[in-house]
């Protein structure tokens, strides 16, 4: 049965309009619409005018909401792609790779801030790349245009600094076949950290390093060389990487096989190890320009100073024939002479500014060791301008040659501890030095102080050599040196 035919509907003519009665019409709808006296006028004028509003307004909205992740720590530029920045006239024959380490050993560590310490959370510490919160508790103590160029920094966070610091250093390369140094950032004091007080077993203290190693020594480039051409930073004190037996403090990460010839950058070195190299710790002070710098150096100079001496430290009871106790007891006995900073619990921790204010108004600061040989507050001390009294040579002189003055006495005092605990007054030999003398030790202090500090700019200061720059150039030239004839290197 075939469909039924559909009729198609007849199309529309086009009716005739009369424009003039078409116009004439038009306006009276207007003038009806439009009339004060019709209440639904005032209704579409009020609905225009909030849509007016509305469309004026809105350009003026953001197009997305910033999220501030006050407790997480700055990613690294390590996370993004960008391309290495090559000064061929400046680099010669130095050519840095830097290891695209799977995040676990870096960035996850960061992320994990929160659980890097037993007792607080680390964020706040390993914020602003690494230099923590900025310290605006030293307003009226530091020049106010210098303010912001001050951190609460805290001691263990030089793996993140020199990690920003090498993905942009002016001869870092992005082809491996090229390179002449090969750089590991891996963190290997913040992994270590949590581990290191209690409830932990050996195997969890070592557990990051030999991840680490295992993938380290799978590379053809550590392969060629057996890792005499890698570096790497350690944030924390050669110590505690060498533990020896299974019950001991700390990881044995430095008595691995597959690390023993890479050269490792610590904040305290053994200096029987020539592959260990000791690096300042970091201070508060981190410049954002060559100007900083000297107009901090002019500051510290010309700072009257109401002091002879200052220690800041904390007793340690505990040990028999406490060296602390002694120094601190002398200061109290020594009235006006010497400022005494009493540090026991977390009275000197991040975020006080006493300790600063004791160094800027002191001739000379007290430095025995600390909990080992070295301790943070020789640089503290050394950027404020007070010249650093030693009592042991592995606090300083044997540990920071890169960085400090070959001639000791030409920036600091050494008293043998020895004699100081037989009587011998501190004050007393402090006295004996000229104003002269002292003006001139603290000039060396201050001329000192660029290569004590780890500078804000991740491309460095132009016309400044910092801690960094020091450290970089003495790695190239050990690696360098390493290639000269008649030097002995083992497998």
């Amino acid at each position: 049965m075939l469909p039924k035919s559909i009729r198609p509907l007849p199309e529309p003519q086009p009716k005739t309009v009369n424009s003039k009665n078409s116009l004439t019409a038009l306006t009276s709808v207007l003038q009806s619409l439009f009339s004060p006296q019709n209440p639904r006028s005032w209704i579409l004028f009020t609905v225009l005018f909030i849509q007016i509003l509305l469309l004026c307004n809105l350009r003026s909205f953001p197009t997305f909401v910033s999220i501030s992740h006050r407790h997480l720590p700055t990613p690294l530029a390590a996370f993004h792609d960008s391309s290495p920045l090559i000064h061929h006239d400046q680099c010669g024959s130095d050519r840095i790779f830097v290891y695209d380490l799977p995040a676990t050993f870096n960035r996850e560590i960061l992320l994990n801030c929160n659980n890097l310490n037993p007792w607080s959370s680390r964020c706040d510490a390993l914020s602003n790349d690494g230099f923590g919160r900025s310290a605006t508790e030293l307003a009226g103590i530091v020049p106010e245009d210098l303010l912001p160029a001050w951190h609460w920094t805290d001691q263990f966070v030089t793996e993140i600094i020199f990690h920003n610091r090498m993905l942009n250093h002016k001869c870092r390369v992005a082809e491996p076949e090229s390179a002449t140094a090969f750089y590991i950032p891996f963190y290997a004091g913040l992994a270590v950290g949590k581990y290191l007080w209690f409830n932990s077993t050996a195997e969890d203290r070592d557990h990051h390093c030999d991840m680490m190693l295992r993938w380290v020594q799978e590379q053809p480039y550590y392969q060629r060389s057996n890792g005499w051409d890698h570096f790497i930073t350690m944030g924390r004190i050669t110590w505690d990487f060498r533990r020896s037996k299974g019950e001991d403090w700390g990881s044995s990460c430095i008595y691995k096989p597959g690390i023993r010839n890479i050269t490792r950058l610590l904040i305290e070195r053994n200096p029987w190890d020539y592959f260990d190299v000791g690096v300042p710790y970091p201070t508060g002070f981190h410049p954002r320009s060559l100007s900083d710098v000297t107009r901090w150096q002019s500051f510290v100079r010309e700072r009257r100073r109401h002091a002879l001496y200052c220690f800041a430290g904390a007793p340690r009871r505990a040990f028999r024939d406490d060296f602390r106790g002694v120094l601190l007891s002398q200061c109290r006995d020594s009235a006006e002479s010497c400022r005494a900073v009493n540090c026991a619990g977390t009275r000197c921790s991040n975020g006080t500014s006493v300790i600063l204010e004791t160094f800027l108004d002191s001739e000379f600061c007290l430095q025995p060791r600390g909990d080992s040989f070295t301790r943070r507050s020789i640089f503290d001390c050394m950027v404020a301008g007070s010249i650093p009294v030693f009592f042991w040579r592995r606090t300083a002189y044997l540990q920071y040659q890169w960085f400090l003055p070959g001639e000791p006495e030409s920036y600091s005092v050494y008293i043998d501890r020895n004699a100081v605990k037989n009587g011998t007054s501190v004050k007393a030999v402090l006295e004996r030095f000229s104003k002269e003398e002292v003006r001139k030790m603290r000039e060396k202090v201050i001329e000192y102080i660029p290569r004590l500090v780890y500078a804000k700019p991740k491309q460095g200061l132009e016309g400044m050599k910092d801690a960094y720059d020091v450290a970089m150039e003495g790695v190239l030239r050990r690696i360098k040196d390493q290639e000269e004839p008649g030097f002995h290197k083992w497998k």
